[in-house]
């Protein structure tokens, strides 16, 4: 490995600070793997349902709505598509994209001891949440599907462009996770914030309920960055047009350069915190 002496006057290139990252990305490869297989082993190891676990969360919130919907405590809008898939797509995919947020510092948090021990990329951390994300995604998806051919929905070609849209979805969550994992990592108080606000922002975003056609929420909705990765990712399951497709590609031109800052962020910010919790 590479010995990197710190200075007060040194100069920090972000084109310098990008291609190292990307190429200890490219480098650490095995090594990424090779978490991410111990951590998907782990997190299943002397479990009964073993692997279910990856999607009874999203099955038991979407269950809660249907069965809410169905009986008239609640009201939901029309959603054009049968509302157990409308409920269930919604769920599923916010279950991907939180998991997408909270895996940098998952997967920084659980090597904290590693990293104050030997050196080695840490960007293979990041690597190995995307293993990880990978496999639990690929699962739901599936499931997902199923869903789509029960409720009597069927193929359709839109489904093709189903693993590219997953993939925005993750690298949009990995990339704000790449912002709060330095603050999670130093103060505690922020991860117990996140997961708090994402309880409220599931409410703001057309997940278990259509947009509304007119009144405030509708505005918070449409200028809400995580509508249009929920509503375009459920248009190509359910065959629909998608109707917030400008709005998706903004976003998606806004997370890449978002990204590459996060990730140079990460580069600086994480060893300077392990060696002072050392």
């Amino acid at each position: 490995m590479q010995t990197q002496i710190y200075q007060k006057e040194n100069t920090l290139s972000p084109g310098k600070l990008l291609k190292e990252s990307i190429r200890d990305i490219y480098s650490s490869r095995f090594l990424a793997r090779q978490l991410a297989e111990r951590d998907i082993k782990a997190q299943y190891r002397q479990s009964y349902l073993g692997i279910i676990w990856a999607f009874i969360t999203p099955l038991a919130t979407a269950a809660v709505w249907i069965f809410l919907n169905a009986s008239g405590t609640i009201q939901v809008t029309d959603t054009g598509i049968p509302y157990p898939v409308y409920a269930f797509s919604g769920t599923l995919l916010w279950s991907i994209i939180r998991e997408a947020i909270n895996s940098p510092t998952q997967s920084t948090n659980s090597a904290r001891g590693l990293l104050s021990k030997i050196n080695f990329p840490k960007e293979a951390l990041i690597i190995s949440g995307v293993y990880k994300l990978l496999f639990n995604s690929s699962i739901k998806i599936l499931l997902l599907i199923a869903f789509v051919f029960i409720f009597g929905l069927g193929f359709h070609w839109s489904l093709l462009l189903l693993p590219v849209v997953i993939c925005f979805a993750l690298l949009f969550g990995i990339m704000i996770g790449l912002f709060l994992t330095p603050l999670s990592m130093l103060y505690k108080d922020v991860g117990k914030t996140v997961s708090m606000s994402f309880s409220f922002l599931m409410y703001i975003t057309p997940v278990v309920y259509a947009v509304p056609e007119e009144g405030l929420m509708k505005t918070v909705m449409e200028f809400n960055p995580f509508t249009p990765i929920i509503l375009t990712s459920r248009d190509l399951i359910t065959g629909a047009c998608p109707e917030y497709l400008s709005y998706y590609f903004v976003v998606l031109a806004a997370t890449a350069p978002l990204f590459l800052l996060a990730l140079m962020a990460y580069r600086i910010s994480i060893p300077i915190i392990v060696e002072r919790s050392a």
